[in-house]
């Protein structure tokens, strides 16, 4: 059963924050008790908190990111969560790179959850700003990724 999950993108201040942020508050709502995370396959971010423009853009939309502390993902991240979740393809594959040998956590696109993708990878937003279609994105992923969780439940 999935109860501990990672969301990972590049930096870890930005995509993967959202991602936790909005699956933390879309599962409690649906009474779903999760152990949730982020991290970043880079480093130039460890110790920062999420990037400023990403907490008002949630904040907006409900969501509170503010708490959420960057760190790098590491091997150990496959022996403490059941299901790690990627932002895009070049992070899956730094992820799979740090995969400890036999491991068997999934580690899939954060996208395979959408039942209509409109892109298969979150998109960044550091560079263009434009974070609500990003939020957006997320919350159909997080609707679909909670669904499936509950019904895995029953």
């Amino acid at each position: 059963m999935t109860n501990k999950i990672l969301f990972a993108c590049l930096g870890n201040i930005c995509r993967s924050p959202l991602a936790e942020g909005i699956v933390r508050l879309k599962a409690q709502n649906a009474g779903l008790e999760l152990e949730l995370d982020s991290a970043g396959t880079g480093g130039w971010h460890v110790g920062d908190p999420a990037d400023a423009r990403a907490v008002v853009a949630a904040r907006l939309k409900g969501y509170n990111i503010e708490n959420q502390i960057s760190r790098k993902i590491g091997a150990g991240d496959f022996d403490a969560f059941d299901l790690i979740v990627a932002m895009d393809e070049t992070n899956r594959q730094d992820i799979e790179a740090l995969r400890p040998s036999g491991s068997t956590v999934p580690v899939v696109l954060m996208s395979s959850f959408a039942r209509e993708q409109v892109s298969v990878e979150v998109p960044d937003p550091y560079y263009t700003g434009k974070f609500e279609p990003v939020i957006a994105m997320l919350e159909t992923c997080a609707d679909a990724l909670v669904s499936q969780l509950l019904a895995a439940r029953q």
